[in-house]
């Protein structure tokens, strides 16, 4: 791997499936990829799900159960170009009814819309990591916790 940065990065996500649709942060580059973030020193993982889940999509979210665990080598783009390891945490989780998809008071730096995709389209979507497909399609389906290494393209 490239320039491994020496620490490794706990990051939390929730997967929010409704009327067959996934729930997406919309970034600047035209890619995709589900809410949350880096998980805070002294929160437990739970309490950084909801905050980045308030902060970027505007709601807090029922958390019904871990879903995945994943490694994620992630390309940083920095001179010289590095990778940053961070262990995904991806929690099955569920929003209100009446929820309607937006940004939150601190959405991500480079979040520019959040929204529904529709899960027959998902395979056509850049949604990243990319390995975040299949586990959406087997989410139910006694898939195993931890997934290994989630490819990045």
């Amino acid at each position: 791997m490239e320039n491994l940065l020496d620490t490794i990065r706990n990051t939390v996500r929730a997967i929010i499936i409704r009327d067959k649709k996934l729930l997406v942060l919309k970034k600047t580059d035209g890619s995709y990829t589900l809410p949350g973030g880096a998980h805070d020193p002294g929160e437990t993982l739970e309490q950084g799900l909801q905050r980045e889940c308030l902060e970027e999509i505007g709601t807090e979210v029922q958390i019904n159960r871990l879903a995945y665990v994943g490694d994620y080598f992630k390309p940083k783009k920095r001179i010289p170009p590095c990778t940053m390891h961070q262990v995904e945490f991806l929690f099955d989780c569920s929003v209100s009814t009446d929820y309607y998809a937006h940004s939150g008071h601190h959405p991500d730096k480079r979040q520019v819309d959040v929204l529904w995709l529709d899960l027959d389209q998902l395979s056509n979507q850049p949604l990243y990591p990319i390995s975040l497909k299949e586990c959406i399609n087997k989410l139910g389906k006694n898939a195993p916790v931890y997934i290994g290494v989630m490819e990045h393209v």
